[in-house]
Protein backbone atom coordinates (compact mmCIF):
# COMPACT_ATOMS: atom_id res chain seq x y z
CA UNK A 1 0.00 0.00 0.00
CA UNK A 2 1.43 3.40 -0.94
CA UNK A 3 0.80 5.79 1.92
CA UNK A 4 1.31 8.82 -0.32
CA UNK A 5 -1.85 7.80 -2.17
CA UNK A 6 -3.87 7.98 1.05
CA UNK A 7 -3.99 11.78 0.81
CA UNK A 8 -6.27 13.70 -1.53
CA UNK A 9 -4.18 15.37 -4.24
CA UNK A 10 -4.86 18.92 -5.58
CA UNK A 11 -5.81 17.66 -9.04
CA UNK A 12 -8.34 15.31 -7.42
CA UNK A 13 -9.96 18.25 -5.62
CA UNK A 14 -10.33 19.95 -8.99
CA UNK A 15 -11.80 16.77 -10.45
CA UNK A 16 -14.36 16.70 -7.62
CA UNK A 17 -15.36 20.28 -8.45
CA UNK A 18 -15.63 19.36 -12.12
CA UNK A 19 -17.84 16.42 -11.21
CA UNK A 20 -20.13 18.73 -9.26
CA UNK A 21 -20.42 21.12 -12.21
CA UNK A 22 -21.14 18.25 -14.59
CA UNK A 23 -23.77 16.59 -12.42
CA UNK A 24 -24.57 18.40 -9.13
CA UNK A 25 -27.49 16.08 -8.41
CA UNK A 26 -25.13 13.11 -8.35
CA UNK A 27 -22.15 14.67 -6.55
CA UNK A 28 -24.02 16.93 -4.14
CA UNK A 29 -21.12 19.13 -2.95
CA UNK A 30 -18.59 21.52 -4.45
CA UNK A 31 -15.58 20.18 -2.53
CA UNK A 32 -14.68 16.82 -0.95
CA UNK A 33 -15.32 15.95 2.69
CA UNK A 34 -13.13 17.52 5.37
CA UNK A 35 -10.87 15.37 7.55
CA UNK A 36 -13.17 16.17 10.47
CA UNK A 37 -16.16 14.72 8.66
CA UNK A 38 -14.13 11.71 7.53
CA UNK A 39 -13.03 11.05 11.12
CA UNK A 40 -16.61 11.28 12.41
CA UNK A 41 -17.89 8.89 9.72
CA UNK A 42 -15.15 6.36 10.44
CA UNK A 43 -15.80 6.47 14.19
CA UNK A 44 -19.59 6.14 13.88
CA UNK A 45 -19.23 3.25 11.44
CA UNK A 46 -16.78 1.47 13.78
CA UNK A 47 -14.79 0.49 10.72
CA UNK A 48 -11.95 -0.95 12.77
CA UNK A 49 -14.27 -3.79 13.89
CA UNK A 50 -15.44 -4.72 10.37
CA UNK A 51 -14.13 -7.33 7.96
CA UNK A 52 -16.39 -6.40 5.03
CA UNK A 53 -17.01 -2.71 4.26
CA UNK A 54 -18.91 -1.03 1.41
CA UNK A 55 -18.68 2.61 0.36
CA UNK A 56 -21.39 4.03 -1.91
CA UNK A 57 -20.22 7.01 -3.97
CA UNK A 58 -16.52 7.26 -3.03
CA UNK A 59 -16.05 10.20 -5.43
CA UNK A 60 -12.34 11.07 -5.60
CA UNK A 61 -11.49 8.86 -2.65
CA UNK A 62 -11.08 11.10 0.40
CA UNK A 63 -13.39 9.06 2.61
CA UNK A 64 -12.09 5.88 0.99
CA UNK A 65 -8.60 6.68 2.24
CA UNK A 66 -9.93 7.41 5.73
CA UNK A 67 -11.71 4.05 5.76
CA UNK A 68 -8.57 2.22 4.65
CA UNK A 69 -6.48 3.90 7.33
CA UNK A 70 -8.91 2.67 9.99
CA UNK A 71 -9.55 -0.83 8.62
CA UNK A 72 -7.88 -3.99 9.84
CA UNK A 73 -5.16 -5.48 7.58
CA UNK A 74 -7.35 -8.47 6.67
CA UNK A 75 -10.55 -6.44 6.02
CA UNK A 76 -11.87 -5.64 2.53
CA UNK A 77 -13.53 -2.52 1.08
CA UNK A 78 -15.81 -2.42 -1.95
CA UNK A 79 -16.28 1.07 -3.41
CA UNK A 80 -19.26 1.44 -5.76
CA UNK A 81 -19.10 4.53 -7.94
CA UNK A 82 -21.53 5.53 -10.71
CA UNK A 83 -19.42 8.33 -12.23
CA UNK A 84 -16.90 6.97 -14.76
CA UNK A 85 -14.56 9.96 -14.30
CA UNK A 86 -14.32 9.29 -10.56
CA UNK A 87 -13.73 5.58 -11.24
CA UNK A 88 -10.69 6.51 -13.35
CA UNK A 89 -9.34 8.63 -10.49
CA UNK A 90 -9.95 5.88 -7.92
CA UNK A 91 -8.49 3.04 -9.99
CA UNK A 92 -4.79 3.85 -9.36
CA UNK A 93 -5.26 3.53 -5.59
CA UNK A 94 -3.02 0.59 -4.70
CA UNK A 95 -4.33 -1.24 -1.67
CA UNK A 96 -4.96 -4.99 -1.80
CA UNK A 97 -7.99 -4.56 0.48
CA UNK A 98 -9.76 -2.21 -1.97
CA UNK A 99 -12.00 -3.08 -4.93
CA UNK A 100 -13.47 -0.25 -7.02
CA UNK A 101 -16.59 -1.13 -8.99
CA UNK A 102 -18.28 1.03 -11.63
CA UNK A 103 -21.96 0.47 -11.02
CA UNK A 104 -25.31 1.39 -9.50
CA UNK A 105 -25.87 1.22 -5.73
CA UNK A 106 -29.28 -0.36 -6.32
CA UNK A 107 -27.47 -3.48 -7.58
CA UNK A 108 -25.48 -3.79 -4.37
CA UNK A 109 -26.28 -7.46 -3.81
CA UNK A 110 -25.08 -8.40 -7.30
CA UNK A 111 -21.87 -6.37 -6.91
CA UNK A 112 -21.09 -8.13 -3.64
CA UNK A 113 -21.57 -11.54 -5.25
CA UNK A 114 -19.44 -10.58 -8.24
CA UNK A 115 -16.48 -9.66 -6.04
CA UNK A 116 -17.10 -12.44 -3.49
CA UNK A 117 -17.71 -10.13 -0.56
CA UNK A 118 -19.58 -11.48 2.47
CA UNK A 119 -22.48 -9.54 3.96
CA UNK A 120 -20.95 -6.19 4.96
CA UNK A 121 -20.80 -5.13 8.59
CA UNK A 122 -20.52 -1.49 7.44
CA UNK A 123 -22.04 0.47 4.57
CA UNK A 124 -20.96 4.12 4.27
CA UNK A 125 -22.73 6.44 1.84
CA UNK A 126 -21.99 9.95 0.66
CA UNK A 127 -24.35 9.93 -2.31
CA UNK A 128 -26.83 12.85 -2.13
CA UNK A 129 -30.24 11.31 -1.44
CA UNK A 130 -31.91 14.74 -1.31
CA UNK A 131 -31.23 15.48 -4.99
CA UNK A 132 -32.44 12.16 -6.42
CA UNK A 133 -36.01 10.96 -6.95
CA UNK A 134 -37.49 9.60 -3.74
CA UNK A 135 -38.20 6.22 -5.35
CA UNK A 136 -34.55 5.85 -6.37
CA UNK A 137 -33.37 6.77 -2.88
CA UNK A 138 -35.73 4.27 -1.32
CA UNK A 139 -34.45 1.51 -3.60
CA UNK A 140 -30.86 2.25 -2.57
CA UNK A 141 -31.68 2.23 1.16
CA UNK A 142 -33.61 -1.02 0.72
CA UNK A 143 -30.63 -2.55 -1.11
CA UNK A 144 -28.39 -1.55 1.81
CA UNK A 145 -30.82 -3.05 4.32
CA UNK A 146 -31.09 -6.30 2.36
CA UNK A 147 -27.32 -6.97 2.27
CA UNK A 148 -26.20 -5.56 5.62
CA UNK A 149 -25.30 -8.17 8.22
CA UNK A 150 -27.46 -8.20 11.39
CA UNK A 151 -25.91 -5.72 13.80
CA UNK A 152 -24.18 -3.99 10.88
CA UNK A 153 -23.89 -0.21 10.64
CA UNK A 154 -25.24 2.01 7.87
CA UNK A 155 -23.71 5.50 8.01
CA UNK A 156 -24.74 8.25 5.59
CA UNK A 157 -23.45 11.82 5.58
CA UNK A 158 -25.83 14.33 4.02
CA UNK A 159 -26.68 18.01 3.81
CA UNK A 160 -30.44 17.42 4.15
CA UNK A 161 -32.73 14.96 5.95
CA UNK A 162 -34.05 12.87 3.02
CA UNK A 163 -31.99 9.79 3.88
CA UNK A 164 -33.24 10.04 7.47
CA UNK A 165 -36.82 9.82 6.26
CA UNK A 166 -36.07 6.92 3.92
CA UNK A 167 -34.00 4.99 6.43
CA UNK A 168 -36.67 5.04 9.15
CA UNK A 169 -38.88 2.74 7.09
CA UNK A 170 -36.28 -0.04 7.11
CA UNK A 171 -33.96 0.61 10.05
CA UNK A 172 -36.00 2.68 12.47
CA UNK A 173 -34.91 5.91 14.09
CA UNK A 174 -31.31 6.95 13.34
CA UNK A 175 -28.61 8.39 15.54
CA UNK A 176 -27.83 11.83 14.09
CA UNK A 177 -24.77 14.01 14.57
CA UNK A 178 -23.77 17.26 12.85
CA UNK A 179 -20.25 18.02 11.63
CA UNK A 180 -19.85 21.79 11.42
CA UNK A 181 -16.20 21.64 10.34
CA UNK A 182 -17.09 20.81 6.77
CA UNK A 183 -18.23 22.84 3.76
CA UNK A 184 -21.17 22.60 3.78
CA UNK A 185 -21.91 21.36 7.33
CA UNK A 186 -23.07 17.75 7.22
CA UNK A 187 -25.55 15.62 9.11
CA UNK A 188 -24.22 12.15 9.78
CA UNK A 189 -26.85 9.43 10.15
CA UNK A 190 -26.13 6.07 11.77
CA UNK A 191 -28.32 2.98 11.92
CA UNK A 192 -27.65 -0.46 13.32
CA UNK A 193 -29.53 -3.22 11.51
CA UNK A 194 -31.81 -5.04 13.95
CA UNK A 195 -31.53 -8.80 14.23
CA UNK A 196 -35.29 -9.01 13.79
CA UNK A 197 -36.83 -6.97 10.89
CA UNK A 198 -39.04 -4.04 11.96
CA UNK A 199 -42.06 -5.62 10.27
CA UNK A 200 -41.76 -8.72 12.50
CA UNK A 201 -41.21 -6.58 15.61
CA UNK A 202 -44.49 -4.75 14.91
CA UNK A 203 -46.49 -7.95 14.46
Amino acid sequence: MRLDRLRLQPDERFAFFQGFLKNPARVGSVIPSSRFLERRVVELAEVDRAQSVVELGPGTGGTTRALLRAMAPEARLLGIELDADFVRILSPMRDPRLVIHHGDARDLERHLRMHRFPAPEVVVSGIPFSTMPRRLGREIVQAVFNVLAPGGRFVAYQVRDRVGELGREFFGRPQVQVELLNVPPMRVYRWVKPSVPLMQQAS
